[in-house]
């Protein structure tokens, strides 16, 4: 599997193979309707049965097995609920990964943009991480094969062994996601104070104090005292705190090499060693420290080195349309 991160020229039009996209969509479709086909059949068949008993007197023996079908049809009801929101959460999780890969592929004007080390490939991580696993290289099976290895009847003991298939596919399928979930959550692009007007560029720049060429590792976001600063990304903050030259100032770190850096806070409302998710909040916008007024001063930092926020900013941000 190629990774979310890349080096300059793969940011801007690399490519990012998503292995899930579409077997995984492919499957949630599959498995909504398997799951409603299979619910349906087994109901008309326990119905049949039950009209059956009734047309020969309703014995006792008959009662015990209707109230055991119908136990069987509820346990059924409850593996279907369970089913299709995880269905629709892998859909859900595998599109934003499609539009986010989506992004990755367009070019865009990012110069400069980071080298950045690449977390492992799912075959180097299962290589690393698991205590062993092997085995012959087979396709997957489709669940509908269970039937005829139950002499294809339409009952209950069929049905719940079609979806318990359809539950073990699809924690295949999560388990797979998850890894490039994590490397989306981590991936610092979200905006970091939502109205805010950009302000001074990474870059040189003629410095407001000294009016001398200097150098700016961030980008400015202008926005009023108070405005909540929010997580570019997850991860965990390292620090939050008087910082020089940033006034009050978070810092968190997103694994991979990747830190943000928020300057300038009125006011700071997470601490050392909490963990953030993506565009959780974590300060307010002021004008402490180095600061001619109230605006955001974003960082991010590959392996240390500030590099231009924009050119991750540009991957979240919303498609124009002219």
């Amino acid at each position: 599997m190629s990774s979310v991160f890349r080096t300059g020229a793969q940011l801007a039009s690399g490519s990012v193979g998503l292995v899930t996209r579409r077997f995984a969509l492919t499957l949630a479709v599959g498995a909504a309707i398997a799951t409603a086909v299979l619910a349906l059949l087994a109901g008309i068949a326990i119905g049949m049965h039950w009209s059956a008993s009734d047309a020969s007197g309703m014995q006792t023996a008959n009662r015990i097995e209707r109230d055991y079908a119908i136990d069987q049809l509820g346990k059924l009801n409850a593996s279907v609920a369970q089913i299709e929101p995880r269905v629709a959460r892998l859909s859900a999780q595998v599109g934003a990964l499609r539009d986010f890969e989506a992004r990755l592929n367009t070019p865009r004007l990012a110069p400069g943009a980071p080298a950045v080390a690449s977390p492992a490939s799912s075959g180097d991580a299962a290589a690393t991480d698991s205590e062993g696993e092997g085995g012959p290289l087979l396709p997957p099976r489709r669940c509908t094969k269970v039937m005829r290895h139950l002499g294809g009847r339409v009952d209950a003991t069929g049905t719940g062994a079609q979806l318990d298939c359809i539950a073990a596919t699809l924690g295949a399928l999560e388990q797979q996601t998850a890894a490039h979930a994590m490397a989306y959550a981590a991936f610092p692009g979200r905006m970091p104070a939502d109205g805010a007007r950009s302000g001074s560029p990474f870059g040189n720049r003629v410095d407001p104090f000294t009016h001398r060429l200097s150098f700016h590792p961030g980008l400015d976001l202008v926005a009023k005292t108070g405005t909540p600063i929010l997580a570019a990304a997850g991860g965990r903050v390292v620090l939050a705190g008087e910082k020089t030259g940033y006034g009050n100032a978070v810092e968190i770190d997103h694994g991979n090499g990747l830190t943000t850096r928020y300057g300038h806070a009125s006011r700071v409302v997470v601490h050392v060693g909490d963990l953030v998710l993506p565009r959780q909040y974590i300060a307010d916008v002021g004008s402490t420290g180095r600061s001619t007024g109230p605006h955001l001063h974003f960082e991010v930092l590959v392996n240390g080195a500030p590099v231009d926020p924009a050119a991750y900013l540009a991957l979240f941000a919303p498609a124009s349309h002219g």
